[in-house]
């Protein structure tokens, strides 16, 4: 199931950054600590300003929430956008 959400998000993430954020660029990036930690960066336009999570955005969360993780989305650190997935590899 963990490999299922992880692959599934990151999917989303560069399927939104293809569609949106005019990025030139995207970078994806896993490791393993006890949980899987997933970062998706791109040097696109970034999120506008007021902008509502659409059912891309609302479907990672809930498959990281499923399985006990977080999403959270937020600007690059010079450009584009930074989504970061969290998931623990074992159930508690």
């Amino acid at each position: 199931a963990v490999e299922v959400a992880a692959y599934r998000i990151a999917l989303e993430a560069m399927t939104n950054t293809a569609r949106h954020a005019h990025a030139t660029e995207a970078t994806v990036r896993v490791s393993l600590d006890g949980t899987l930690n997933l970062e998706i960066s791109d040097n696109g336009t970034g999120l506008p300003v007021a902008y509502r999570a659409g059912v891309g955005i609302r479907s990672m969360r809930e498959r990281a929430a499923e399985l006990g993780g977080h999403v959270s989305i937020e600007p690059g650190t010079t450009a584009g956008t930074l989504i970061r997935a969290t998931i623990p590899l074992e159930s508690s």
